[in-house]
Parts: C-alpha cells; sequence; structure tokens
C-alpha cells in the first residue's frame, strides 16, 4: 500500500496517487477461541478496539469478560491467513515476541471501553512500583459493565486502580494525549468523570449535561476541549449559538450560566468542555438520532460526530459550525435496507493520522473510507456485524471489531500529504479558527486554513 511519489493537485491537500485508493484489503482476522461456560449476562461483542500512542500494542475486548493485549506489529505469517486464536484464560502465558508477551486479562464484567496511556518514567523515590526505575511504560484503562474502570500495566499485566464512581455501564474512555494521566470516562449513568491517575486515581470532576446514556468522549489532540456524545433527549434547549472572542487564548470562551439553564428541547446532540476548566462550551445540534461516536483531526481544528441517524457530521469546535454532512446510502440495489432505518445506523467514526481521512463502520455491512474533501466515499469494504473501528496510529492499517467478538484489520491509504496541507496542519496545532479569522491575509487562504475549502 505504499505509494511512491507525485505531484500534488492544485488546490488539494492530498497527491494525485492518494486520491484513488485502492479497497480495503482484510489482512488478519483474529477469533476467540471457543469460550467457557460463562455467566449468561457475558456477551461476545468486541465493543472496543485500540492501539497504543506508539503502535507497540493492540488490545481487544473479545466478549466474555476477557481484554487481549498483543504485541504490534502482528507477525509476517499472521498478516497473511486468517487466524484462530484460543483464549485459555492464563493471564500473562502466550508466545513471546521480541521480548513482549500477549497477554489476557481477565476483567470479571463486560468490557466496553478502552485506552491507553503512556505512564512516566519513576524516579528513585517513586515506591509506588508502577513502573522499574528510570522506565516508561503503558497502562490500559478498561471500562465495564457494573461501572467501575479497572487500570492495568500493560507490560505485566498487573491491576494498577479499580476506579469506583459510575452507576451503570462505562461505554467509553479517553486519556488527555499529553500524558498528564487525566482520564475522562463516559457512561450509561448520563455522566462523565474525570480521574487524576497521577493522584492515585482521584476522581477530580464529574460532568453533568446529558440526560440520556453517554456514548462515547473524545479529548482534542491539543487537551483544550472534550466531546461527549449522548443519545436523544438531550438537555439546555435553546440554540447555543453564542460567538466567542478572538484571543490569545486557545480554548472559547465560556458561555455564560444564564445562557446554559434555558428549558430542555428533545434533540440529539454532542456537547464541548472545557478541558481546563470542565466547564460547558457549547452543545451541537444538528442529527435526527443518537450520537454514538466522535472523534478530534490531528491538529484539533475539526471534529466528526457520527449517528444512528447514518450521519456524519463535521464540525468547526470552536465556532460550532456545520462544516459538511457525510450521508451513508446504499451502493446498490443489493445492498437496499431502506425498508429498516436502523440498516445503515452508524457505529463508529475516527480520524486517520495525518487528518486527510476518516473511516466509518455503519449496520449497512460495511467499513467506508471518506477523503475529507469529497462527500462521497472513496474506499469501501464488506464487513459483516460491525462495531467500532480504529487507525494505527501510524497509519497504513484500519481494526475493526465486530459483534462475534473478532478483530479484523484492513489495509488503509498511506497518504502523501500535499505541503500545503503539512502547513495548514502546523499551524492550526496552536490557532484556533478565530485567531486564523483575524490575521492579515487573503480570504481563501483564512478558507483553506479553517477547512471552509479543501
Amino acid at each position: 500500500m505504499k505509494g511512491s511519489a507525485g505531484e500534488a493537485v492544485p488546490g488539494s491537500a492530498v497527491t494525485a496517487l492518494s486520491r484513488c485508493p485502492e479497497e480495503p484489503v482484510l489482512l488478519a482476522e483474529l477469533k476467540p477461541g471457543r469460550p467457557r461456560q460463562y455467566d449468561w449476562k457475558s456477551s461476545c461483542e468486541t465493543w472496543s478496539v485500540a492501539f497504543s500512542p506508539d503502535g507497540t500494542w493492540f488490545a481487544w475486548s473479545q466478549g466474555h469478560c476477557i481484554v487481549k493485549l498483543i504485541p504490534w506489529p502482528l507477525e509476517e505469517a499472521e498478516l497473511c491467513k486468517t487466524l484462530d486464536r484460543k483464549s485459555h484464560g492464563s493471564k500473562a502465558e502466550a508466545r513471546s515476541r521480541g521480548g513482549a508477551k500477549e497477554k489476557t486479562l481477565e476483567c470479571g464484567q463486560i468490557v466496553w471501553g478502552l485506552a491507553f496511556s503512556s505512564w512516566p518514567a519513576a524516579d528513585s523515590g517513586d515506591l509506588d512500583g508502577t513502573c522499574a526505575v528510570g522506565l516508561a511504560c503503558l497502562i490500559l484503562a478498561t471500562g465495564l459493565n457494573d461501572g467501575q474502570i479497572k487500570v492495568w500495566e500493560v507490560q505485566t499485566g498487573h491491576l494498577l486502580f479499580s476506579l469506583l464512581g459510575h452507576q451503570d455501564v462505562v461505554r467509553d474512555l479517553s486519556f488527555a494525549p499529553n500524558g498528564s494521566l487525566i482520564l475522562v470516562s463516559a457512561s450509561r449513568d448520563k455522566t462523565l468523570r474525570v480521574w487524576d491517575l497521577s493522584r492515585d486515581g482521584r476522581q477530580v470532576q464529574v460532568l453533568v449535561g446529558h440526560v440520556q446514556w453517554v456514548y462515547c468522549c473524545s479529548i482534542s489532540p491539543d487537551c483544550s476541549m472534550l466531546c461527549s456524545a449522548a443519545g436523544e433527549k438531550s438537555v439546555r434547549a435553546t440554540e447555543l449559538a453564542a460567538r466567542t472572542r478572538a484571543g490569545r487564548s486557545r480554548a472559547p470562551v465560556l458561555l455564560s450560566a444564564r445562557s446554559l439553564a434555558q428549558p430542555s428541547r428533545r434533540a440529539p446532540q454532542a456537547l464541548l468542555w472545557s478541558m481546563r476548566s470542565y466547564a460547558l462550551i457549547r452543545r451541537l445540534e444538528g442529527h435526527q438520532s443518537s450520537v454514538v461516536s466522535c472523534d478530534f483531526s490531528p491538529d484539533s481544528a475539526l471534529l466528526v460526530t457520527a449517528s444512528y441517524d447514518a450521519c456524519v457530521i463535521m464540525w468547526d469546535p470552536y465556532t460550532g459550525e456545520q462544516l459538511r454532512t457525510l450521508r451513508h446510502v446504499p451502493l446498490h440495489s443489493a445492498l437496499d435496507y431502506s425498508s429498516d432505518v436502523h440498516t445503515s445506523s452508524l457505529r463508529s467514526v475516527c480520524f486517520s493520522p495525518e487528518g486527510l481521512y476518516l473511516a466509518t463502520v455503519a449496520d449497512d455491512r460495511l467499513l467506508r473510507i471518506w477523503a475529507l474533501e469529497l462527500r462521497s466515499p472513496v474506499a469501501f469494504a464488506p464487513m459483516t456485524n460491525g462495531l467500532c473501528c480504529m487507525y494505527f496510529p501510524h497509519g497504513g492499517f484500519i481494526a475493526t471489531g465486530t459483534r462475534d467478538g473478532h478483530v479484523q484489520f484492513w489495509t488503509a491509504p498511506r497518504v502523501l500529504s500535499s505541503l500545503k496541507h503539512l502547513c495548514r496542519k502546523a499551524l492550526r496545532t496552536f490557532l484556533t479558527t478565530y485567531q486564523v479569522l483575524a490575521l492579515p491575509i487573503p480570504r481563501k487562504l483564512k478558507e483553506f486554513l479553517t477547512y471552509r475549502t479543501f
């Protein structure tokens, strides 16, 4: 899938070679072995998959209260065939690959959410024993059916924390990308909770604003914003179309308490929160059904939300403006499930590492790849019962999870970004939309930098 150099298309953020990517190819499929007799409440779905930030580990909630930790990359032979991995219940025993061992984590409850983070290197005065002195390590947080969050040390498989507070399923988890060990959890108890693992897992904030299940949460790469998405009949009624001031601060200006206290209107929504003050910034309305997945672009300049209404909406998180709507429609009559409104319901959306593509998984049995500059998919792959998707941090692969407890690895376009996009990405890493609009530069350049044109 590696592309060679080619000429950039004028006005485009992607080179000519990457504008027509190949269809995703299935590289490997991992399957759980025959499960043992578990409590009837257990289920087999793979609700979540995750790559570690450095791309050295892959985590997979394979159902039946089990998480598999697999060193990455897979061996060459594994990328050429479908695998059948047997689950034997061992917590740390497995093949060794370059010193790292595949592990099985017995979580005791159905696992819904997964999130990796690095743990800073310990010094000689650090006596908690989380990591070896002078060595950084990886941790994995798991969100469970009973409201617990269990945090594990990846290399050893040891349980580090059990975080208690949620009263229902912990549906999603997100670590702050800056390595601060701040963890945000989203739950069916209609709240988000903020935890500080550097302070022994202390709960530092409870965010209340949704009146239905919270399906997902995502912290922006610059750690200034948090997005949460929930079911229908969300909170705070009137359109919060407040305008924020341009300024030096990276975070948008917060709305007044009075404007947030308006009566509620029944409309699906995503909420944006400040990661500095944990105050509600604004809500994003536009979907017609439950919002179930969200993700920020690598430069924090874009936000995408996916819904059961079969649409992905691309937002400017600083202004609340809808920039684009990607509609999931049947490819041909053989896939026309329009008689059932739920067959095209979206399950997951994620940005590619360079920020030029999106991947989506929907109930119409397709994995789609979208280019940001287009309103229709550029590649498809048939998959059955898909629930989640995630890009490999360095690009080139997409992992998807299914209702059957399987995980599949697909090829993804390897992008040669244009110089224009690289410059835009670098600038938007530290400039808000309002700061860009205040620059003394031509209008068309402002439109490009704020993703009004691609």
